[in-house]
Formats: structure tokens, sequence, C-alpha cells
């Protein structure tokens, strides 16, 4: 079962990749999703996923839904790591630290550069 969960998973990442980089559809579903791009600490292979997120202050914040089912999030755990996000059709370099709350909660820290 898990395989075809990650295939429909890949599917449907793919599918909302394609609307947040759309020229005509990219600015609306832009205002809460994005993409970010990063590459993976054990793997070595670049990775693009499309995620939700908000603006806290200077912060960029993206929560992980069902974190003990997923794994991508913890290239960010410690110090973190380098990725790029998708902001207003530009991608902008950034630096993202995971964190887990007492609730078992998961959100990325995104900080961009310069």
């Amino acid at each position: 079962m898990s395989g075809v969960f990650q295939a429909t998973a890949r599917a449907v990442n793919r599918g909302a990749t394609a609307l947040i980089t759309s020229p005509q559809w990219g600015r609306i579903v832009g205002l809460g999703l994005t993409t970010i791009r990063y590459t993976g600490r054990r793997s070595g292979r670049n990775v693009e996923l499309p995620v939700g997120y908000r603006r806290k202050g200077g912060d960029i914040l993206i929560g992980v839904a069902m974190p003990d089912g997923k794994k991508w999030w913890r290239n960010f755990t410690g110090d973190g790591a380098p990725l790029t996000i998708l902001l207003a059709g530009v991608e902008r370099p950034g630096h993202a630290v995971a964190t887990r709350d007492a609730r078992g909660r998961v959100t990325v820290t995104v900080r961009l550069d310069g």
C-alpha cells in the first residue's frame, strides 16, 4: 500500500507544482502555496516539493501536516540546511530549520538570505 500512496503523492505534487509555477494560476495559487528546492542530506538528490506557507515577520513558516509520515522535513533538523523557495515568481535562497513543539507539531522556519 505504501507504494500506491507514494505514487499518488508524487502525482499530486507534480500537479500542485505545475499550478504554482504556471503564469496563469501561479499568482493566485502562490498566495499560500509555493515550492521549495533542496539537496537531500543522505541521498544527495535535488528535491522539489510544493508546500503550504505563511509569513511571520521576516520568516517564512512551513507547517508539516502528519510529520511522522513524512521524511523531507528531517533534512532541516539540527542546524538546518540551505534551500530555495519560490516567492512571487522568484526563487530566493534561504536557510531552513525544522522544529517540533511539545504537541508534536513540526514547523520548518525559513530565513531568506540577504
